[in-house]
């Protein structure tokens, strides 16, 4: 008998829903199949995200999502923050609120910590838009890695897996490709390589 999907439940933002890309070509969407591929079945069950939204934002739509009552998923990821960051709002808020959300991310996945884990935010100061708006690259760098690192920290204290892609967002300051058409979020082909580097931790997490 053919072994049934596994079911993936993908929260966050723009980066994760893949705004100015198609959708079968955002991570959570190449890392499936690739999972695939590799002979785990899994289905992209449902995505919770949207564009602009920040901590509190994607809080209130798990929240209010009704059809959440009484289910669970095989794995949860979550990506959430760099809005946070882009309306300068407070270190505490993002602290207090990431940590409900992996409490969130943990009960969705049966209270399974093994089947969470949370992707770090990409760098948008090295992006064409950062440049052409004037945005300080140096600053966007220094209080995306204040905000990853309490991700990272949170999600150890959970027990949560947490991968950083921050540096793979890098490659923009060199190669455009890497960097959609609205000359902000990820292209298709950075997107690819989220999802290559993802692979095996995430392979990992659903053979355990």
């Amino acid at each position: 008998m053919a072994q049934e999907a596994k079911s993936y439940l993908a929260l966050g933002d723009s980066y994760t829903i893949g705004e100015a890309v198609d959708s079968n070509e955002t991570w959570s969407k190449v890392l499936s199949d690739r999972l695939n591929q590799r002979g785990i079945p899994i289905e992209l069950k449902k995505i919770i995200a949207t564009t602009g939204w920040t901590t509190d934002e994607l809080l209130e739509a798990i929240n209010n999502d009704k059809s959440l009552k009484n289910s669970t998923f095989d794995v949860v990821s979550l990506l959430i923050g760099v809005n946070n960051q882009y309306r300068g709002y407070g270190i505490k808020q993002y602290k207090a609120e990431f940590e409900q959300l992996i409490k969130k991310a943990i009960d969705l996945a049966g209270k399974k910590t093994g089947k969470v884990f949370v992707v770090s935010i990409p760098d948008y100061g090295v992006t064409p838009f950062a440049k052409e708006n004037n945005k300080n690259a140096d600053l966007i760098a220094k209080e995306l890695y204040q905000y990853n690192s309490i991700a990272k920290n949170i999600s150890d204290e959970y027990g949560v897996r947490f991968f950083d892609i921050t540096p793979i967002s890098l490659k923009a300051i060199w190669d455009k490709d890497f960097v959609a058409k609205d000359k902000l979020h990820p292209s298709a082909k950075m997107y690819a390589e989220w999802a290559e580097y993802l692979e095996p931790g995430v392979y990992q997490l659903l053979k355990d």
